[in-house]
């Protein structure tokens, strides 16, 4: 399968090893290049002197386009063809198989033979569960486990082209536990930039589980802040495309995005790992299209503004009723009876007789709309109900003896027409609001005219869920919308009712729903408890996983985050890896200079680090720091709600519109008693706040600092600032 060495092999310089190595595997990288560009060449100049293509010249084309692919992925892989190595012996070889793994799969154009193994190749598995505990390992292979010994697992970096480290995590008969972490320690001490990137070479063996398991179960992950849930999931895409290309195509996989800005800041992934054409959306806009813009979706920055803002707790909460029922399966339930009653009760209580002495019964219709065409979605069944009492009238008008047959016809169309006016309005909006005035206790204030001629009717996010539940009902599904496979992220701002509504559009059930409960800020509208979406699937048919270990910030800054959630009993801790860094500084400042010294400590934080990011709890908050930025000359990004790009560099945030994202550094401002008060809904917008840097946290405060902060921690973190 890959080269392999005797038992005999003199122990080589790790360094000199791999640089000989990689010379060798790029000379025949390159070597292929020459070779398939040569044949590209040909192939697009055959193309170009035909415009008009035989069946044959079709099939050839898409063999050229195949080859084009491959081309680029060997272009790709010339910067960097693999990242680790595993030596394994496997039970009953009398050779051990060095397997060079990467991103892509490549083969020795002289031999034929796999150069460079799949990540996602079963026994590239071996690199990610072998955790140095023993030497004995196995993988499933397609004719079933294989069992053996790893001699050797190396981590090894190269970047264009260039080797520049070489690390052993496990040498057969050595004690390499002092340098098991070594490599991603390395990585994760790395600066950011202003993507979400792959994470192939650092795969845990918690996350290598996740991301092979089975691709017909709903895998369910409570991640912490920064243990690497939204990255897991997108590998999982691309290892399900791998592994199920004949059953699964990346056109009819999805990813549901918190917002269209944190769309645009995981787009690259994918493409890093070879993988195009997945959708990439946010639930709304999803919907919306679905429904077929029949309505219009409400600027949500005011809701945001009120439920972020400073009013009291209890208050919030009562004004947010409302979507929280909306969101509930017994809002599901209940709509469920209604379009039952409205089944029952749509077909018009009249004969049709658009003439005299012909008359088509009541009971004909009803037995046409609920026997024969039972099977059929409810709008699809009125429309071919309606087509046959048409054809019943064209064929009754050709066998009337009326001399007069023109006007025969347009008096029997005008009673048509008639009749077909009697049944109810069959659309999302007429019916949703329907059942909004049938229900009391949902109200229907969600739902807003139009303000000129033309305009589409606007709703609220929470409406969306029913409105396509009842569309569900009306039309079924089109299958060019039908799921192989979908990815929730931040899924637990979801509601209950939004994966019911996404299980109609994914019938096998194959699902990615990750999220963490200590993040849950949109309380309003998400969950408390997994079980909510976990009862949603037959038994045996999902997997629930938890990700402890926070692998994005400092040990400074995980503690320093735990702290503050810890008073919470509900809320999960992470566990931080070992990587220390700076103490996180908490700084009181006065109220009339906070702006200017909020200012000078960005371009500080700046000039050590890419990606840096102030942190506010208001959207007004953020607009008074970015002005004062600009003001200055500071070159800063403003991120509100209509935000649709993240830039990187210095950026200017709302705590709730950060989450998913990671900086360099992070400045929280204001972390006073007025705007973080002891309510969990403060403790989890600071934790998410302090979450988001990976390697600096500064906290500034004015007069009394929040209670959310222990005071002996801060007075020892302040230091003489304080």
């Amino acid at each position: 399968m890959m080269e392999s060495k005797s038992f005999d092999s003199a122990p080589k310089d790790p360094l000199q090893e791999e640089r000989d190595h990689l010379e060798y595997v790029l000379a025949q990288i390159r070597k292929q290049l020459k070779r398939d560009g040569t044949r590209l060449l040909e192939t697009d100049e055959d193309e170009d002197a035909d415009e008009a293509l035989t069946a044959d010249e079709i099939a050839d084309a898409t063999v050229a386009e195949l080859a084009r692919e491959r081309f680029r992925k060997l272009r790709m892989a010339t910067r960097e063809p693999y990242f680790g190595r595993l030596d394994f012996l496997a039970d009953g070889d009398a050779r051990i198989d060095q397997m060079y793994i990467g991103k892509r799969g490549v083969d020795d154009p002289d031999t034929a033979e796999r150069m460079i193994l799949d990540w996602r190749a079963p026994a590239a598995s071996l690199f990610y569960s072998f955790t140095g505990q023993g030497d004995e390992a196995a993988y499933e292979s397609p004719e079933g486990p294989i069992h053996g010994q790893v001699y050797l697992k190396r981590n090894i970096v190269v970047r264009d082209g260039e080797l520049q480290r070489v690390v052993d995590s496990y040498v057969h008969g050595q004690d390499t536990s002092a340098t098991t972490d070594e490599f991603l320690l390395y990585r994760l001490a790395e600066n950011k930039d202003s993507r979400l990137r792959d994470i192939v070479s650092t795969i845990q063996a918690e996350q290598n589980d996740i991301i092979r398991a089975d691709k017909n179960l709903a895998v369910i992950i409570q991640g912490v802040a920064g243990s690497g849930k939204t990255t897991v999931a997108l590998h999982r895409l691309a290892y399900l495309l791998y592994q199920h290309q004949e059953r699964m195509s990346a056109d009819r996989m999805a990813i549901f995005a918190p917002n269209a800005m944190f769309v645009d800041y995981i787009s690259e992934v994918l493409p890093e790992l070879g993988v195009g054409g997945i959708q990439q959306t946010t639930f709304a806009d999803w919907a919306l299209r679905i429904l077929d813009y029949e309505v219009g979706l409400r600027d949500p920055s005011h809701r945001l503004r009120d439920w972020f803002g400073l009013k009291a707790a209890g208050a919030r909460r009562a004004e947010y009723r409302d979507v929280e029922a909306k969101g509930a399966l017994s809002c599901r339930d209940a709509l469920e009876a209604f379009l039952k009653e409205f089944e029952r009760t749509c077909i018009p209580e009249a004969d049709f007789s658009p003439f005299e002495g012909h008359t088509l019964p009541l009971t004909d219709i009803v037995a046409w709309f609920r026997d024969e065409y039972s099977h059929y979605p409810l709008y699809q069944r009125r429309s071919r109900v309606l087509a046959r009492v048409k054809r019943w009238m064209e064929i009754a008008l050709k066998e009337s003896s009326e001399l007069d047959k023109k006007a025969q016809k347009r008096a029997a169309t005008a009673k048509y027409r008639a009749y077909e006016n009697l049944w109810p309005d069959f659309t999302p909006l007429a019916l949703y609001r329907t059942f909004l005035d049938s229900q009391p206790g949902l109200g229907s204030a969600s739902i807003h005219a139009p303000k000129k001629r033309g305009a589409r009717y606007e709703v609220q996010a929470e409406d969306l869920a029913p409105m396509l539940y009842i569309h569900w009902r009306l039309q079924g599904v089109d299958p060019r919308d039908r799921f192989d496979h979908v990815v929730i992220d931040e899924a637990q701002d979801f509601s209950p009712f939004q994966i019911a509504v996404l299980r109609n559009y994914c019938p096998s059930g194959s699902m990615t729903i990750l999220g963490d409960l200590s993040q849950s800020i949109h309380t309003y509208q998400g969950i408390t408890d997994w079980d909510a979406f976990m009862s949603q699937f037959p038994e045996g048919h999902v997997g629930y996983y938890q990700l402890d270990v926070s692998y994005r910030s400092t040990f400074e800054i995980i503690e320093f985050a735990n702290e503050i959630i810890r008073p919470f009993r509900q809320f999960r801790e992470a566990k931080p890896v070992f990587r220390s860094g700076e103490e996180v500084v908490v700084e009181q400042v006065e109220w009339r200079t906070r702006l200017d010294q909020a200012v000078d400590k960005l371009s500080a934080l700046h000039r050590e680090a890419s990606t840096v990011a102030l942190l506010t709890r208001t959207e007004e908050d953020a607009h008074v720091y970015h002005h004062a930025c600009l003001e200055a000359g500071v070159d800063a990004h403003l991120i509100d709600a209509k935000q649709s790009e993240y830039h990187g560099g210095i950026s200017v945030v709302p705590i709730y519109l950060a989450k998913g994202l990671e900086f360099d550094s992070v400045l929280l401002v204001d972390v006073d008693e007025q705007h973080y008060d002891t309510s969990s809904l403060s403790a989890k917008l600071l934790y998410v706040g302090c979450t988001r840097a990976l390697h600096r946290l500064h906290v500034h405060y004015t007069d009394a600092l929040s209670p959310l902060i222990p005071r002996s921690d801060a007075d020892e973190r302040c230091g003489a600032s304080g």
